[in-house]
């Protein structure tokens, strides 16, 4: 793990709070990948805060600005000039939120997502096809990453290049089914965000092996429902290894 420059500053991995607190093993899932793509970044640990959503969300907007002003002052001191998240809603924060909070926004943000597909693509990294078959998956589009940001393909791209064969549910990319573990549901009604989990797996086809999100929360909401939830860090390492990368 290193310092990766753009321009004279330093590539930031932001986890988020679910993904560092909670999903470890999808933390180390993600520099796992970063590193054997040769994508360097630092990290803030015990320095980093929530991006400040959640709050947001709750009606404290006067909190959340000056959240967003104790970020930003912590990455400029740090030399942060890009920042690279797996979490959908932390990357719709820092892209779509922050710069109508902070008039000087100018750190770059970028979906893991997209850097991997990036990556891949720089490496001309793929699934031939020799000695085995696709695997039948999945792909859930979390609500930020899609409705919100507008990223569907990219993600799609990742799988189909490491040997997945995407069978689309009935509801896909902008009428996508949620998972119903958003905004706050699941934390204050779980068998309401469990129901509609299972509701949305009804949609999906039985022959799907997988059903891969890139969005923590949907992963752990629809893993309530179904045991074919995999969170997207996990199907890219192992077929990174199986690929001998």
């Amino acid at each position: 793990m290193g310092i990766f420059g753009f321009g004279n500053g330093k590539t930031l991995y932001y986890p988020g709070c679910l993904t560092k607190g909670v999903l470890k093993e999808q933390f180390e899932n993600y520099k796992g990948i970063f590193n054997r793509l040769g994508i360097d970044f630092v990290l803030l640990s015990d320095n980093e805060v929530c991006c400040g959503l959640p709050v947001l969300n709750a009606g404290y907007r006067k909190d959340v600005k000056k959240l967003a002003k104790k970020n930003y002052d912590l990455f400029k001191k740090q030399g942060i000039s890009k920042i690279i998240t797996n979490c959908p809603s932390c990357y719709h924060t820092f892209s779509e939120i922050y710069p109508k909070l902070i008039s000087e926004w100018d750190i770059e943000v970028e979906h893991a997502t997209v850097t991997i597909l990036n990556a891949l693509k720089k490496r001309r990294i793929q699934f031939c096809g020799e000695g085995g078959e696709r695997e039948l998956v999945n792909y859930h589009d979390p609500c930020h990453l899609g409705r919100y940001s507008g990223i569907y393909e990219e993600p799609r791209e990742v799988i189909e290049l490491l040997g997945g064969k995407i069978i689309e549910a009935y509801f896909n990319r902008e009428n996508a089914y949620c998972c119903g573990g958003g905004g706050g549901v699941r934390a204050n009604f779980p068998e309401i965000a469990k129901a509609i989990a299972k509701k949305k797996t009804g949609y999906i086809p039985e022959q799907v092996g997988k059903i891969i999100s890139p969005c923590g929360l949907c992963y752990a909401n629809i893993k309530s429902a179904t045991e074919r939830s995999v969170e997207f860090s996990t199907f890219v390492l192992g077929k990174l290894r199986g690929l001998g990368r």
